[in-house]
């Protein structure tokens, strides 16, 4: 059974304190939190695949890729597959490459996950990003769902920017001065209040 990050709880009670936005939304969705599958190949992956494209074309694609993959996504297995069967997913050549370029370096352990671990955000991102095909965003989206960082705030997601303009009743995109000012409300904690505006627009749970 799946539980909580351990901060989850103390974090929806402090959020809640100081926002009253927030703690609607947190009323709201009672059941879920955020999760890890303790597998960072498998989550890189699926970040990979979700890259600019909407959550229900992710899902699409990313069923037929693990049916390629025979639902053992592991590097050595992404290696055998061909590009073109790869492609043949639903894949850009794109992706394709920068699956192939992940599972390298998984492979001959140029992606220390070990040190990564130890790493404060700022530097986990600058690392994650070293890796071809990972930018920003998706290392944001690697530590929320793989290593359950507590304060990430990815303010280049979509579907946080739409979730904000809709509860402050604000512009679309919000302001990067609106943005600021929600990022120091929530500080702490933005990985959880980015988890409940998400819920907000997309009752799915969200994973990577």
């Amino acid at each position: 059974m799946k539980r909580p990050p351990a901060y989850w709880l103390k974090a929806k009670r402090t959020l809640s304190k100081r926002d009253p936005v927030i703690r609607k939304i947190i009323k709201k969705y009672k059941k879920g939190f955020l999760t890890s599958k303790n597998d960072p190949f498998f989550s890189l992956c699926r970040t990979i695949i979700g890259q600019q494209i909407s959550t229900k074309a992710a899902d699409s694609i990313w069923a037929r890729f693990e049916k390629k993959c025979k639902k053992n996504i592991k590097p050595k297995i992404v290696l055998k597959i061909s590009s073109r069967n790869l492609k043949s997913a639903g894949l850009s050549r794109q992706k394709v490459s920068y699956l192939k370029n992940i599972a390298k370096a998984f492979k001959n352990k140029s992606f220390n996950i070990k040190k990564l671990k130890k790493m404060k955000d700022e530097e986990a991102i600058s690392y994650i990003t070293k890796l071809k095909g990972l930018g920003v965003w998706s290392a944001e989206m690697f530590l929320m769902f793989n290593l359950n960082r507590a304060d990430i705030f990815p303010v280049k997601d979509i579907g946080l920017l739409r979730s904000i303009s809709k509860n402050y009743k604000t512009s679309y995109p919000p302001s990067k001065k609106f943005l600021n000012k929600i990022s120091k409300l929530h500080s702490g904690y933005r990985s959880v209040s980015t988890w409940y505006f998400w819920r907000d627009i997309d009752s799915e749970d969200v994973e990577y």
